[in-house]
């Protein structure tokens, strides 16, 4: 997943600033956005700390593990929470790629950073999905952004920054596949 230092650091600064905006939304007085920007925040602070370059810091060997962990509960909550909702469907695909890249970063420790880790059967099913992904939010972003300019609403209540996450955050995903 850590390629050369520059897109890396790039990579690192697009989730961050993703799970940073999450973290604003969920002040929203839309209980629903509350809780789907939180699962969306754990997503890019996670993926911007799994994006770090291999040059600067190469977490432990129980990291890995830990983050398989951390995101299958996570994927668990949104496959529970698809009942009432099918947007959460999405974040247990998310949630699945973070754990599966965990998992294939955990089981090459030779390769670990230097692509080759992941299993292309699950890789480009993957891929195919967060490419799709990230093309219909694009195109579904443009009418909202437009639409938005009338009326005042708070920062964690705009529906063009919340899409606009979610795209940076499909974007981030697509790169982080393609480094697997």
């Amino acid at each position: 997943m850590h390629g050369p230092a520059s897109p890396g650091w790039l990579l690192v600064a697009l989730c961050a600033a993703t799970g940073a905006y999450c973290l604003l939304r969920m002040r929203s007085r839309v209980e629903e956005q509350r809780r789907a920007a939180g699962g969306e925040a754990l997503m890019g602070f996670g993926m911007a700390v799994m994006a770090v370059p291999a040059t600067v810091f190469t977490p432990p060997g129980w990291a890995w593990p830990l983050y398989a962990a951390v995101f299958g509960a996570a994927a668990l909550r949104a496959l529970w929470s698809a009942r009432s909702s099918p947007h959460h469907l999405h974040h247990l695909v998310g949630a699945a790629a973070m754990v599966y890249m965990a998992v294939a970063m955990a089981a090459a420790p030779g390769a670990r950073h230097h692509g080759g880790a992941g299993v292309p059967l699950v890789t480009g099913p993957l891929l195919l999905y967060f490419t799709g992904y990230v093309l219909v939010s694009g195109a579904r972003l443009v009418p909202v952004a437009v639409a938005a300019g009338a009326g005042a609403l708070r920062w964690g209540d705009r529906p063009e920054l919340a899409r606009a996450c979610r795209l940076s955050m499909g974007i981030g995903m697509v790169a982080m596949l393609l480094a697997l």
